[in-house]
Order: structure tokens, then sequence, then C-alpha cells
């Protein structure tokens, strides 16, 4: 399955999730380049758009590969062979100190002045434009359960296989509308897959709070 840009890979995910339109859910978009499409999601399920904050631990050998990921309470997931690439426990408290800092930043950038959604007793949805190792969505999902959601779903257009049977425990539903056996980036499955800025995130939320706004009113 190959899908022409975020934007088509979400609305064919909407179309999977159907069922949870008009029950309020709360879309939250991994940033960053998930953030499109949660947008896409939370408009066509008559939801709520937020982030979930985590950030992939870099490999000391490439900084495109996890070894694990951490959310903004400091909890972190790692990998069964961070030590085979050389992810030491010395090595990944350095890393976490500069994950954690980037995390501060980016709440402060994307949600200034309010607080995050809270997730407490509603439908959480987890997007992500895809599942690599599966760090992130770990993390991702560990963060949206402990605020105690009435259910909790993990949302991917494409998964590798092994990855994301680690994800499936960590959720109560799991939608993947493709699981390719030649998985090698999450970016070989779509035609278009520019990077996404921060500022598109910041103004794709801030459309996202107008919007409700205009709905409460």
């Amino acid at each position: 399955m190959i899908f022409r840009d975020r934007i088509d890979a979400a609305q064919r995910l909407a179309k999977a999730l159907a069922g949870y339109r008009g029950k309020n859910p709360l879309v939250l978009a991994i940033p960053r380049g998930a953030v499109r499409m949660g947008r896409v999601l939370a408009d066509a399920l008559e939801g709520e758009l937020d982030v979930v904050l985590v950030r992939k631990l870099r490999s000391p050998e490439s900084a495109e590969f996890a070894v694990g990921a951490i959310e903004e309470s400091g909890w972190a997931y790692v990998a069964d062979y961070a030590t085979e690439v050389g992810a030491d426990e010395a090595y990944l408290a350095s890393e976490k100190r500069i994950q954690m800092e980037t995390l501060r930043k980016r709440r402060a950038q994307y949600t200034p002045a309010r607080p995050a959604a809270d997730p407490a007793g509603r439908i959480a949805i987890v997007v992500d434009d895809g599942l690599a190792t599966g760090a992130t969505m770990i993390a991702a999902l560990h963060a949206v359960r402990a605020k105690k959601p009435a259910r909790l779903i993990c949302a991917v257009p494409v998964a590798a296989p092994d990855s994301l049977a680690k994800v499936s425990p960590h959720a109560d539903e799991v939608v993947c509308l493709d699981t390719p056996a030649n998985f090698y980036a999450v970016g070989q499955f779509y035609r278009d897959f520019p990077q996404v800025e921060d500022d598109e995130v910041a103004a794709l939320l801030a459309q996202g709070r107008e919007l409700r706004a205009k709905r409460a009113g």
C-alpha cells in the first residue's frame, strides 16, 4: 500500500475509525509529521486535536535509528538491542537529558498559555505516520495511559510487523492499514513525505482551538 501523502493516509485512517465519529474523541498526534494527519482525523471524527510529546532516543551510531523513546514525564522505553549498538547507561542518561529539553521547548511553542488536553475518561486516539521501531509510539501510549482514558487507540497507516506486535499490548485497540514484510523506513510508503516544521505544528493546533471554540459557541 502506497499513500499519496500524509493527508491521503489520514483520510484512509478516518474511514477505518469512522465508528468513533461524533463521540468527541481526542486525537493525539505525535509531532511533527503526524500533526497534519491528526488535523484531518479530528475534523473527520468531529473530535479534538492535540499532541502527545515524545522524543526518539537516538542511537550513538545513527541519529535516525531509535534505541528507545522518552515522554514528557521522563519515563523512557529502551529497546532490548540498545546496548548492542553502543547505547550504554551513561550514553542513555545524556541522551535523555537532551531530549527532555527539546520536549520542554516544544510544549512551550506548541501549546502556549494553555494546558495540554486531558484524555481522562475520553476516547484517545494516538496517531503517527508509521511505525518503524515502534519506540515513540510505545512511549506515547504510556504517557496517555497514565492519564486514564476510557479507551486508548493506536492508529497508523503502516507498520513493520514486528514493531506492531511490540506496540499492540500497550493499546486497547490498534488500527493499522498495512503491515508489509519489506519494511525499511516509513517514508518508502509515501509518494510525498516532506518534513513538517514546528511553526506548522503550532498553526495546526491553533486552528483546532479556533474551530472547537466556534463549535462550542
